[in-house]
Order: C-alpha cells, then sequence, then structure tokens
C-alpha cells in the first residue's frame, strides 16, 4: 500500500460516513415526525423510544443504503479528483487504471465485509427490538386470521388447526396424523390447545386418540387432558411481515428454511431470498465502486454536476430493478437466487462496458 492508496481510501471511507451520516440524521427526522403520533397516543416511554426504537433503526438504515452511498461516494470523490487533474496526474506517472482500483477495493471491501457482518449477526437482534416496539406502539395488536391451517412438524406427521387465536394463544379444533409408515397409524384429535409459556409445552384439552394398528383391531381412547410439544409454537402463528427473515442471524435462518420445506409450508421464498441478499448486496459495493471510478474518472467541462446526476439516475435505476426482482420472488415464480443477483449481473456487464471506455 502506497501514500497515494491510503489518500484514496481515507478520501473514500470518509466521505462515505459523512454522507451516509447526514442521510440517517434527515430519516430519523422524517420517521419521527412520521410516527410521533402513535407514539404518543399509545404513550411510548422516551427511553424505548431512543434505545430500543431509534438506536435500532439507525444500523438498519445505515445498511439498508449502504450501496447506494457507496456509489455515490465514489462519483462524488473521484470526480472531484478528476476536475482538478489529479486523476490525470496519477495516469501520466505510469499508474495503470487497473491499479488506480485497488484502494477503491479494498475501501468497498471493508464496506462490504461491514455491511454483510450487520446483516448476518448484529442486525437480527436488533430488529427484533424495533419491529417489538413497532408492533407494540405504531401497529397495534396482531390477529392470525387464517382458518383451516394444515403443516407437518415433522416427516409423516400432518397437523391441521381450524382456528388460531393470538392473544390466547390457543387453537382449536387440532389434530395430528401419523403418517409415517406410509399409511395411517394413529390420530390425535383435542377440542382446543394452549400454549403454556412456563412449561414451553402445549396444553391439549378434550383429546382423543384413535389407532390404526395394521395387526389388530382399531382402538379410540379418551386422553382427556394431556401435555406435550408437539413440535411447533406460538411464533410461527405471529405477525407475517416481511421483516421476518431480518430477525434470524445467519444459523436460524438456515434452519428456519430447512424447517419450513419439511412442514411443506409455502411463503418461504422471502427467507431463501433474505439468504442470499446477505451475500449480494455486500458483493455489489465491488461492482458500484468499479463502476463509479470507471464513470468520474473522466475530467469534463461544468464541474461535477453531470456525473453526479447520472450517479443517481443508475442509483435509482439499481434499486428499482432490485424491488422488481425482490417482487417477483415473493409474488411470482423468479427463483430467489436469480432475483438476488440479478442486479449485480446487469450492472457488471455495465460496469464491465465503463471500464473498457474509461480513459486509461
Amino acid at each position: 500500500m502506497k501514500i497515494l492508496d491510503w489518500y484514496i481510501i481515507r478520501k473514500f471511507i470518509g466521505s462515505y460516513v459523512f454522507g451516509l451520516g447526514i442521510f440517517i440524521a434527515i430519516a430519523v427526522v422524517f420517521d419521527l415526525t412520521e410516527k410521533i403520533d402513535g407514539m404518543l397516543q399509545r404513550q411510548a416511554p422516551l427511553s424505548e423510544i431512543v434505545f430500543d426504537y431509534y438506536f435500532n433503526f439507525i444500523p438498519f438504515f445505515a445498511n439498508l443504503f449502504s450501496g447506494l452511498f457507496t456509489f455515490l461516494t465514489v462519483i462524488f470523490f473521484t470526480s472531484k479528483l478528476a476536475a482538478k487533474s489529479e486523476f490525470v496526474a496519477m495516469l501520466g506517472s505510469g499508474i495503470e487504471f487497473r491499479r488506480l482500483l485497488v484502494p477503491y477495493l479494498v475501501a468497498a471491501g471493508i464496506i462490504g465485509l461491514s455491511n454483510w457482518v450487520l446483516a448476518s449477526w448484529v442486525l437480527p437482534p436488533a430488529n427484533k427490538e424495533r419491529i417489538a416496539f413497532e408492533n407494540k406502539y405504531i401497529r397495534g395488536t396482531f390477529y392470525y386470521s387464517k382458518r383451516n391451517i394444515h403443516f407437518q412438524t415433522q416427516p409423516g406427521v400432518l397437523a391441521y388447526l381450524e382456528t388460531y387465536s393470538t392473544p390466547d394463544s390457543a387453537g382449536f379444533r387440532f389434530s395430528m396424523e401419523d403418517l409415517r409408515g406410509g399409511a395411517l397409524s394413529s390420530k390425535l384429535m383435542c377440542d382446543r390447545i394452549v400454549w403454556d409459556s412456563a412449561k414451553q409445552r402445549w396444553r391439549m384439552e378434550g383429546c382423543t386418540l384413535r389407532e390404526l394398528p395394521s395387526d389388530s383391531v382399531e382402538r379410540l381412547t379418551n386422553l382427556g387432558t394431556i401435555d406435550s410439544a408437539l413440535g411447533f409454537t406460538p411464533e410461527e402463528f405471529g405477525r407475517p411481515l416481511a421483516e421476518d427473515a431480518a430477525l434470524l442471524n445467519n444459523r436460524q435462518l438456515q434452519e428456519h428454511i430447512d424447517r419450513e420445506r419439511l412442514k411443506g409450508s409455502g411463503g418461504i421464498e422471502a427467507f431463501v431470498l433474505e439468504k442470499h441478499n446477505r451475500l449480494a448486496v455486500p458483493f455489489s459495493a465491488f461492482i458500484l465502486a468499479i463502476m463509479g471510478v470507471s464513470l468520474s474518472s473522466r475530467k469534463v467541462r461544468g464541474g461535477i454536476g453531470l456525473q453526479l446526476g447520472i450517479g443517481v439516475g443508475l442509483c435509482f435505476i439499481y434499486i428499482l430493478m432490485f424491488r422488481f426482482s425482490l417482487t417477483f420472488a415473493t409474488k411470482g415464480s423468479l427463483p430467489p437466487f436469480v432475483a438476488a443477483w440479478t442486479p449485480n449481473i446487469v450492472f457488471g456487464i455495465l460496469t464491465a462496458y465503463l471500464y473498457r471506455v474509461a480513459p486509461k
């Protein structure tokens, strides 16, 4: 690493932190203006507003808009270098253009690694506190409204609930069928199940066990009230938010995906997409850094306004493409892996073209 490398890295990281910090301050003001009425109406304590919500709101937004500010930062300070003929001097001294990209890639790597650590391990517990605050003081009480709920708790064991009451953590008309031998061997039927938070088990009331052994006569046993774990918890009937995937760290996210696939549940696309995005979004820092340098290293008349305008336009196209991919993956038939990496692939091709035509 040379003095010039450290100079570019300091410029990159410093401009990134400064620009992102200003944006987050503005975002906090707008968010507070929008939500203050609900907070006051539900009497949210000031300590919870500051520490449970905004203390976790800031890293969430910093990670969300990191790619945008990576690109704008590169364009901003590289355009200034080009406007002062510093980039021309660097190339004229014999430094190759691809060698000048090294400090940019190092800084992009620092930002991308930070984003990956944040999204994978730091933000999930922070998001839990932030969303819990929103559910309590902004969104209000959630009621599970689906009826006739079918799911699989383990291979060959099928469960059914007619309805579920969120405030009571209770399910009605519950049944569980054992098909692990390839045929129905037993069926447990209960009038009501209620979650016991102290025992971390379900209390099942009015239960009847129907057994169908292959070598004997069918038996019907009245069990009354019994306790059992059953293989699922009330959290699985919670508020169906897209942010649910962001509440899980990498290990928990993979375990959830495997568990839901085992149950045969639908709607896991958002979780699979989150898994791929946690790698694709940090990787985009390298693509956006190279694109920014290639786009803004040419000295142009009229200052840096045109280059910044082009940069902002490309950022919005990237965000729009990302949102379209997200929608098609969660609501359509686009595979989550393709949805996560399509913006990077498209912008990677554009970056390769801009790199080729950049002044060297």
